[in-house]
Formats: structure tokens, sequence, C-alpha cells
């Protein structure tokens, strides 16, 4: 087996991990917790795993004003709010929904760049932001599109997130993230995420403590936030060890695993305007990415986007 093989195998791996926390999430949204909480313990279990990680690798974390920002950015961006809102949109809205919204951080992120000036315009890739801006109507404007008509109302919250992502990547392109690499900024902002999610949590009564007899939301709950960290970290690899273009090509399977995963484990079904929609919203991200050469032999290194 040549290394492309390989590699293209761990790709599909990451995209079916990665797509699988969709149903998870909504599992665990089904308890009606309050998503603050949720967000406490997705990122405590989170700087569990990336704790171990870094305690294995034997790695130091420098604390300093560049790096405490850094985490606050990735913490609130990347986390508290998008998770927040995408706790709350995945309680009213198909979890195949969800997966076809949060593959719109592309498309938020292209006029972001343009304004920030960390990327050029192409008259191809706007008419990809088109497409994907027409995916979301498919899904938003016809009668039938969605189970009840009254979850178009959720709609606009389930996009918050790629919203919040694709603010996220930009700063982190335009900007960097000092002397951390990925897997730094992940546990430096699981840790800061915990305690501010922690302390709202709390302040707001809203905490909850998992207890026996444990409940199906408690196993998706930890498992939705073991399998993050996971797959991240192993994305970071592959970041660097192909190419974040090819690397990037996970967008396109997170979706579609996502929307399997929804109609296998939940029995989610789609009316032709949502698989239109899919289809639309997946052409659009082939044309709205950047177009960079895939360096399959490229040394090994922590500089993708950081995204919780």
């Amino acid at each position: 087996m040549t290394d492309r093989m390989r590699l293209t195998g761990l790709l599909i791996v990451l995209g079916a991990g990665w797509g699988l926390t969709q149903p998870l999430t909504k599992i665990t949204v089904s308890a009606g917790r309050a998503e603050i909480a949720l967000v406490f313990w997705q990122m405590l279990v989170g700087t569990l795993v990336l704790g171990a990680l870094i305690l294995w690798r034997g790695r130091r974390l420098p604390i300093t004003r560049v790096t405490l920002s850094v985490w606050l950015l990735i913490a609130l961006m990347g986390t508290i709010i998008p998770n927040s809102a995408g706790f709350r949109a995945a309680a009213q809205l198909p979890a195949g929904v969800m997966a076809i919204a949060i593959a719109s951080v592309p498309m938020f992120a292209f006029p972001i760049a343009l304004i920030l000036r960390t990327d050029r315009f192409s008259w191809l890739r706007l008419f990809g932001l088109a497409l994907g801006l027409t995916g979301v109507a498919l899904i938003a404007l016809p009668q039938s599109s969605l189970p009840d008509p009254a979850m178009v109302a959720f709609l606009p919250l389930a996009l918050f997130p790629a919203f919040c992502y694709a603010i996220e990547a930009n700063a982190v392109a335009r900007w960097g993230t000092g002397p951390l690499d990925a897997v730094g900024v992940l546990f430096g902002a699981s840790a800061l995420g915990a305690i501010l999610s922690g302390t709202v949590a709390i302040a707001s009564g809203q905490m909850f403590v998992p207890r026996a007899p444990f409940i199906l939301p408690d196993a998706t709950l930890l498992a939705n936030s073991i399998l993050h960290a996971v797959v991240y970290t192993t994305y970071v690899w592959l970041v660097g060890r192909a190419g974040a273009t090819f690397a990037g090509q996970v967008a396109y399977l997170v979706t579609g695993f996502g929307v399997v995963w929804s109609m296998l484990f939940l029995g989610e079904r789609y009316s032709l305007w949502v698989w239109a929609a899919l289809a639309t919203m997946i052409a659009g991200i082939a044309l709205v990415k950047p177009r960079e050469p895939i360096a399959a032999d490229a040394p090994t290194r922590d500089d993708a986007p950081v995204t919780l």
C-alpha cells in the first residue's frame, strides 16, 4: 500500500469520526441540559485528553500575554460561543441539517479573508460562495424542506457556529498562534474554556454533574468529547504530513458522513430539497476553498487553523 493510499484511508476515517459527532450531539442535547454546562464538560474532557498527550510529548507550554490572548480567542470563538449556539440548534434541527450547516465555514471565511486582505478576490470562488448561499436557501425557503416549517427559525442559529469558526480561522491565519503549535493551542483553549464556561454555568445555576445511573446523553457527551479531541489531533498531524489542501478535503467527508450517520443512528430522512442543498453546498465548498499544492512529503508541522 502506497503512502498516498494510507493517507487517503486516514482521511476517510477522520471524516467518519468527525461526522459521527453530529448524531452524538443530537442525543446529548436530548436530555434538555443547559448548553453552557455541556460546553464545560466537553472542554474538561478535552483538557484531560490533550493534557495527557502533552505530557506524553514532554513539552512545556509558555504562558505569556500572546499565548493567553490566543487561548482566549480560540476558547470564545472556537468553542464557548459556537458550541453553545450549536447545542441549542441541535436540539431543534435534524442532525443531518446541522452537518450541512457546519459545512458553510468556507462560505463565511472567504469574505472575511477579503476584508482582512489575507486572500485574493476570485470570480470562481465568488460563484462558489453563491452556491453555498443557494444551498442554505434550499433548506430555508421551501415549506417542505424540513419536517416542521417552524424549524427554519433555528437555521440562522445553526449557521452561527460556522460564522464563528470562520472568524477564528481568519484570525489565526492573520495573526498566528505565537510559539504554540495546534495541540498546545487546543489544550490551553480547552482549559481556559472549561474555567470560563464552568464559572458561568455555576453562577447561573445551570451546572449539572452526571451521576449513576448514567443515561445515554451522558455516554454520548463523553464519547463526543473524546472523539473530537482525538480526530482533531490526528487532523493536525495529517495537515503537517500531507498538506492543508489534502487534509482540508475532510470537510466533504464530515458533511457526508454526518448525514449518513444521522440516517443510520437517528432514523432521519430528508426531503429532496435537503439533498439538493447538500449537493449545492459541497459544490460551493469545492470552489471557495483556496487552491494550494498538495505536498505529500512535506515535513510535519502543526500550523492548521484551530477549531475546537
